[in-house]
């Protein structure tokens, strides 16, 4: 399977470049079989709209305000415009050059006695068309041409990042909601047993102890209330950078968490390679490098021009484009390097060497890719078994309050046992929110890892 995929690499890199140089096999990406991790079966395949899945109407309208707005996506975007400008410069160098002259100049001819200066007036049609015999300027359009398939590919990523960042600050968003209404809803009822425990100390029957410890309780669960309110703000002025609005004018006000969790097919690590637009745009980087490595090489080969040039010229303005006047001319000029103190040999092999860092990096990226699935992968495959411990864990710590809230409110145990319960309780209901939210985030980081819904590159 190795090999295959490495005999793969090797063509897709050579194809649409000349024969340049060569990457080193060691250098390209290996796939393995399988991951290591299995994910999802009967899972639903990934679209462009990766997001709609998860069916909350909210995330959509963030998402398609963000690929308007956002600063990031704009900026590669003006990237790609800057790279399709070069692509245009040097497809214009392979074309014949077509440009008109004019001028007017005053001189004595030579051998006259007394000088008498003369005013001549020309005007002309020029051309000038390099013959491309080594291949130079084939290689540097094919270059440029990769440069504008890599930012084209990197885009593509650009809007997977941000699209996953909205998602990922959206999701974190809801969790907090519902940890702000666990911990207030906890601030209510350790309210009611400080007006419980206020009565029956008035009566007599418990210790003002008592009575400190359950104003302590309620005091550090308000901050913890308050700390919350603190970060969601956090959170909110952060999607408001990521959809483009001023922090100032952006609310997102608290709701229901009725977020679908999707599940999400992982397939084959060689597919990463076709839906992970990095990856693609590393790809295209080191085939332009190849490119130019083929233009470095081609910088030994002779050069050829052919210029032609028509006009007229004439002491009298009237008559310079009378046929009396006219004049042409064909040339060819050619160019043969012979000693340059090494120039030529030192581009190459700075070409060359680049090709080889654009190898590498290719290489590195796809390792990185590869860890970033199975990270994701073994997360949720661990998170699903952690979420029904703390559902356990959350149902005996709820029937353990209401035994000792009822056992409290009888006199039968200590008010330490009443806030015990509800504190573990409490710590066990955002346990397993937790624990919820981090398998929303690590799906969204599983979908990020696999590329999304971008379409296989076309090489």
């Amino acid at each position: 399977m190795k090999l295959q995929l490495t005999s793969l690499f090797a063509a897709l890199l050579l194809a649409g470049c000349a024969s340049v140089g060569t990457v080193d096999p060691s250098q390209l990406p290996q796939a393995p079989a399988a991951y290591r991790t299995q994910a999802a079966d009967g899972a639903p395949a990934l679209t462009a709209s990766w997001w709609q899945p998860f069916a909350d109407p909210v995330l959509d309208d963030l998402v398609a305000r963000a690929m308007n707005a956002n600063t990031t996506v704009q900026s590669a975007a003006n990237r790609l415009a800057q790279a399709r400008a070069a692509l245009g410069s040097a497809q214009a160098g392979r074309l014949p050059q077509v440009g008109v002259s004019a001028g007017a100049g005053r001189s004595s001819a030579p051998g006259q006695l007394v000088p008498q200066p003369a005013t001549q007036y020309s005007a002309g049609l020029n051309l000038a068309y390099e013959l491309d015999l080594g291949g130079r300027l084939l290689h540097e359009r094919n270059a440029a041409a990769l440069d504008v398939q890599a930012r084209e590919q990197l885009l593509a990523d650009a809007r997977l990042l941000v699209q996953a960042n909205v998602a990922r600050g959206y999701l974190a968003l809801r969790a907090l909601d519902t940890e702000r209404g666990l911990v207030r809803d906890t601030v209510a009822a350790y309210g009611e047993t400080l007006s419980l425990t206020e009565k029956r100390a008035r009566a007599g029957d418990v210790a003002d102890l008592d009575l400190a410890r359950v104003r302590a309780e309620l005091a550090a669960n308000e901050a913890e209330a308050l700390a919350l309110d603190r970060r969601r703000v956090e959170l909110e002025t952060a999607l408001a950078v990521l959809v483009g609005e001023p922090a100032s004018s952006f609310v997102l006000k608290p709701t229901a968490w009725t977020t679908a969790l999707p599940a999400v097919p992982a397939g084959l690590p060689s597919e990463l390679l076709q839906r992970r637009p990095d990856l693609a745009a590393a790809r295209s980087q080191l085939q332009a490098a190849q490119a130019r490595v083929g233009a470095a090489q081609a910088a030994w080969w002779p050069s050829l021009s052919l210029t032609a040039q028509g006009g007229g010229v004439s002491s009298e303005l009237s008559n310079l484009l009378k046929s009396g006047a006219s004049t042409w001319g064909v040339g060819l000029l050619g160019a043969l390097p012979l000693f340059d103190g090494g120039r030529r040999e030192a581009g190459v092999n700075a070409a060359k060497s680049q090709m080889d860092a654009e190898a590498i990096a290719f290489r590195e990226q796809f390792l990185l890719a590869l860890k970033d699935v199975e990270d994701q992968l073994g997360a949720l495959s661990l998170l699903q078994a952690q979420d029904a411990a703390s559902a356990r864990a959350v149902s005996a710590a709820g029937q353990a309050l209401k035994l000792s809230d009822t056992r409290y409110r009888n006199g039968l145990v200590s008010q330490l046992e009443l806030l015990d319960a509800r504190r573990s309780e409490l710590a066990n209901r955002r346990a397993a929110l937790q624990v919820r939210s981090a398998q929303y985030q690590a799906t969204v980081g599983l979908i990020r890892a696999l590329g999304g819904g971008w379409p296989s590159p076309s090489v």
